[in-house]
């Protein structure tokens, strides 16, 4: 449960560390395009400035007429060289004019045959000398970056959580995304209003809702926005479609291990009474022959099996060195009840001794061979357990009963499955005139 827990963590914390991120990206890619703009706008400025030649620009005086669009012109006096000066709505929006106001500027000369001058900058304004620095402080830039930055993360960070919230549970609806986009929409409309502008005139940082002019709308806020609000929503679709994607594919893969555990569980259930069982019988012989010490004996090593069998029925894998020791008590038990009919020979290398092998695999074979083949005086039975190339060779050679005993195929299909389900390979069998030979694959040991 703890490590469960543990995972469960792990996997949140995950989650949200790769939400930060996709946040964060959305944020620069937002505001890198704003500096760029930005940038672009300046070196055109520089450039344009730099471009012109200083000795073309004029001085001139003349009135300002203000167009209800936003730009001006300024009509100049008789004595000055041109009539008149143009000025664009950028070139004003900052300054505080109204038409009728006597300036002094320098023009510069028009970018094409047959255009106006245009305004490269104001000296006087009625008479007094203009200073830009008194009108409005330019905006550290720096500062507006990393607030615009932190801002925006913020944005995209909530929109993403708020639309990927829980979701790995696959009952999530069309109206639970719908709920989820609206509330989304109503969270981007307060964001907007409380979206960091500059204020041109005293360089401060302000929300939206605080601008004089507020009523307008910022276009370049609400790109922004949207834009933000745009990624987040498809970056939070594609997340919650591929999240139920693996949680359902887990979950698959949960509810197959849980089969393979009962079926698993289902074959140990019908091995057991089949044992349990032939052991009855082996000891009522012995009770019957009235041979005491035999049967005391015999009742050690039952006890010995049914103990392993109780510990290591319900375990996937064993080390084969303790197959081999459930083999030798187990073997006994045979050996009291053919006497010197039936032996085992065990060749097995000390360094196969702690390779893997699902519990309780050599039972069923050596049932098998007892149980199919005549063993008497004349024809003993040799069962012999070897390693050869990686694979446990149990073999033993085939003496037919006069009677053929009948059986349901239960052993050799369940030890199959186990292998099956367990190792994920399945056993050999070799079937010939004269033995009788299984191979199992072993599994390496799991240090």
């Amino acid at each position: 449960m703890k490590c469960r827990c543990k995972n469960l963590r792990n996997e949140r914390l995950s989650s949200v560390i790769s939400l930060i991120m996709v946040a964060m990206a959305v944020s620069l890619i937002v505001n890198f395009s704003h500096l760029l703009l930005l940038a672009v706008d300046e070196f055109g400025s520089w450039r344009s400035e730099n471009q012109e030649d200083a000795a073309k620009m004029i001085e001139v005086r003349g009135r300002l007429a203000m167009n209800p669009d936003g730009y001006a012109y300024l009509v100049c006096e008789p004595a000055e060289a041109i009539d008149s000066v143009y000025m664009s709505y950028w070139n004003l929006r900052n300054i505080d004019v109204e038409s009728g106001d006597t300036l002094r500027v320098k023009a510069k000369p028009a970018t094409r045959e047959g255009g106006h001058y245009r305004m490269a900058e104001i000296l006087e304004i009625n008479g007094e000398e203009f200073d830009y620095t008194t009108e409005f402080t330019r905006p550290n830039k720096i500062l507006d970056s990393a607030v615009q930055i932190v801002y925006y993360f913020i944005m995209s960070l909530m929109i993403l959580l708020l639309l990927t919230y829980k979701a790995d549970r696959r009952n999530v609806t069309f109206t639970n995304i719908l709920h989820r986009s609206l509330w989304c929409v109503l969270l981007l409309i307060g964001f907007y209003f409380l979206a960091p502008v500059s204020n041109r005139y005293t360089g401060e940082i302000i929300p939206v809702f605080a601008m004089n002019d507020a009523w307008r709308i910022d276009y370049m806020v609400v790109l922004k926005c949207s834009f933000t609000f745009a990624v987040s929503v498809l970056y939070a679709y594609i997340y919650t479609l591929i999240y139920q994607r693996q949680s359902i594919l887990l979950e698959n893969e949960q509810l197959k291990s849980e089969n393979l555990t009962t079926r698993y569980d289902m074959l140990v259930s019908q091995i057991n009474p089949h044992f349990f069982f032939n052991s009855l019988n082996s000891l009522s012989t012995l009770v019957r022959e009235n041979d005491t010490k035999k049967a005391l004996t015999y009742i050690d090593q039952l006890s010995y099996t049914f103990r392993y069998v109780l510990q290591n029925s319900q375990n996937m894998e064993v080390p084969l060195k303790e197959e081999l020791a459930f083999v030798e008590a187990y073997s006994y038990q045979f050996k009291i009840r053919y006497a010197d009919k039936i032996f085992f020979d065990i060749n097995i290398s000390d360094d196969y001794l702690d390779y893997m092998l699902p519990s309780l695999s050599l039972q069923p074979l050596i049932d098998n061979a007892v149980k199919h083949n005549a063993i008497t005086s004349r024809h003993p039975m040799h069962i012999s357990i070897y390693v050869e190339d990686g694979m446990l060779i149990v073999s033993n050679p085939k003496s037919p009963l006069v009677e053929p005993a009948q059986g349901t195929g239960i052993g050799l299909s369940n030890l199959n499955s186990r292998w099956e389900l367990i190792a994920g390979k399945s056993i050999e069998i070799v079937d010939t005139k004269d033995s009788f030979m299984v191979k199992l694959p072993l599994l390496k040991p799991h240090n």
